[in-house]
């Protein structure tokens, strides 16, 4: 079998478009709204590094690979809106299916009118490689693309290699592969294990990134392949239609650790959560640097004084000041190894997505912006600690600033860093939990601008009132508007009539020049 940088070469899918034929919508009423809901007939103008390597190990004179940013100045700041997770549902034989797909093609053709740049669609490895190892089925998604493109729409694509077991509907339950599960099942320990022996099926550990567990092939050359494959099956519409490509990094395709499992109960806010590491795999390597740092005793465990899910500061050892805290030689060696599995993950994943993507870089049609994302832990950043970004993987303190190191792998890759809580006020957060979503954002804000890389956003909870689409707007504008913005997401709330009539002048007032 060929090999291609080490992985076997089994790819035999063509390149016909599947474009070539697509029409241009042209309709102007609406009569329904997503998902049949009625709504009144709207009609308006146009708004015109390796696996031992540690954070400080990194070097930070590398050369940005970012294209420089233009000074200004997006006069206007691109609008896509998420698809909802549950627009795929299950035919009667089992296999995936568009719901509703005259709905959607409606409300589709309503955001377009209403302004609305382009959609976010959600590509998920467990309905695209679902029953066997590099066996990729794209039809859903063809036939979801050229709905989008037809109704005018551009498509920023996420790539999610990781589970969703929860939607607002409880449907649109989704899997890792049932064949990556199977795996998981027969050996021992390839998804994440809390403290107590608890796992989370989110997204495969850390610790199997380099291990060949998956039919011969390692987590990393799965995602390679599933990427190589995306990349060669869309490549006649990628910069035309396809503007934006994100690759999944972590849960919520967000590049961090489950440490805040909400869906079986085990955490709630505002609580720090929990480290993430204690499957076999991560533990071994962690034995591994700790021998390489002459210290064999810091293997043997995570921090033993960290705290539960739901715990709050102070009173936790672990994150205050002490022998035994996060400021000891401890403290620092094992944040140093727990984030930098997380930097290490998103410079190899980013690097060979940045290379396939290189070819678009300049095409004529127009270029893909490589996206990462990252979690917005902005509860109890008002501490020394900032317990719950530490046990998330971000070794970020009042002293130490933690997202530096992520953005400089992004500057090299050439990649955009996307963030959620754009639509979130200090002052409407609890002043108890010491949080700081607006703190944070500044934050990686000045990061980007350091290490020249665009800023790409969204809310993290639904706001259809004008004081929360203000604020998104006032975010997005701040210095250097941010490079897209995408609102999370599609459903059938956004097309009632109170709430469509602050829609649409949030989006016109995102396309014009401010």
């Amino acid at each position: 079998m060929a090999e291609r940088g080490g992985i076997p070469n089994c790819r035999c899918w063509g390149r016909r478009s599947f474009v070539k034929d697509w029409g241009r919508s042209g309709g102007r009423k609406i009569g329904k709204d997503w998902m049949g809901c009625r709504f009144d007939r709207v009609f308006y103008g146009r708004s015109s590094v390796g696996s031992n390597c540690c954070i400080l190990s990194m070097a930070h004179e590398e050369k940005s690979k970012s294209t420089v940013l233009e000074s200004s100045k997006h006069k206007s700041v691109p609008i896509f809106v998420m698809m909802p997770i549950d627009i795929l549902g299950v035919d009667t034989s089992g296999a995936p299916k568009i719901r509703k797909a005259k709905a959607l093609t409606m409300s589709l053709k309503a955001l377009k009118l209403a302004g609305v740049h382009g959609i976010t669609v959600e590509v998920w490895w467990g309905i695209v490689e679902r029953s066997s190892p590099l066996n990729y089925d794209w039809s859903l998604y063809e036939e979801l693309f050229r709905m989008i493109s037809v109704s005018g729409l551009k498509l920023h694509v996420s790539l999610s290699f990781h589970s969703c077991t929860r939607s607002s509907s409880g449907k649109g339950v989704l899997t890792l592969p049932s064949w990556i599960v199977e795996v998981a099942l027969s050996k021992y320990s390839l998804i994440y294990v809390d403290r107590n022996g608890l796992s989370n099926g989110d997204y495969l550990t850390l610790g199997v990134d380099q291990m060949p567990l998956f039919c011969g092939r390692t987590a990393l050359q799965c995602y390679e392949d599933f990427m190589f494959s995306f990349v060669n099956k869309f490549d006649s519409i990628m910069g035309s239609v396809i503007e934006e490509v994100s690759i999944g990094l972590g849960p919520s395709g967000e590049l961090r650790y489950p440490a805040h499992p909400s869906a079986d109960g085990r955490w709630r806010f505002p609580g720090i959560g929990e480290f993430q590491c204690y499957d076999k795999y991560m533990m071994e390597d962690l034995k591994r640097v700790a021998c390489q740092e002459g210290k064999p005793e810091w293997g043997d465990d995570g921090p033993r004084n960290a705290g539960g899910y739901n715990s709050v500061p102070p009173g936790v050892p672990f994150f205050e000041e002490g022998r035994e805290s996060f400021l000891s030689d401890y403290g620092r060696f094992f944040l140093e190894w727990y984030s930098g599995k997380l930097i290490y993950h998103a410079d190899a994943i980013l690097g060979k997505a940045a290379n396939m993507l290189k070819k678009y870089q300049d095409n004529a049609s127009g270029s893909v912006l490589l996206v990462a994302k990252i979690g917005g832990i902005y509860w109890w950043y008002h501490t020394q600690s900032h317990p719950a970004e530490l046990t998330a993987g971000y070794y970020n303190t009042a002293m130490r600033d933690g997202y530096d190191p992520l953005a400089s792998v992004l500057s090299r890759h050439g990649a955009a860093l996307h963030i959620s809580c754009l639509e979130m006020i200090d002052s409407e957060t609890p002043s108890n939990y010491r949080c700081s979503p607006e703190g944070l954002l500044q934050q990686i804000r000045t990061v980007s601008n350091k290490r020249i890389i665009h800023l790409t956003g969204r809310n993290a909870n639904e706001r259809f009132d004008k004081a929360g689409l203000l604020q998104i707007v006032t975010n997005c504008y701040q210095v250097e508007a941010v490079r897209s913005f995408t609102y999370f997401r599609m459903n059938d709330k956004i097309f009632r009539v109170e709430n469509w009539n602050n829609f649409v002048p949030f989006v016109g007032r995102m396309k014009s020049e401010l």
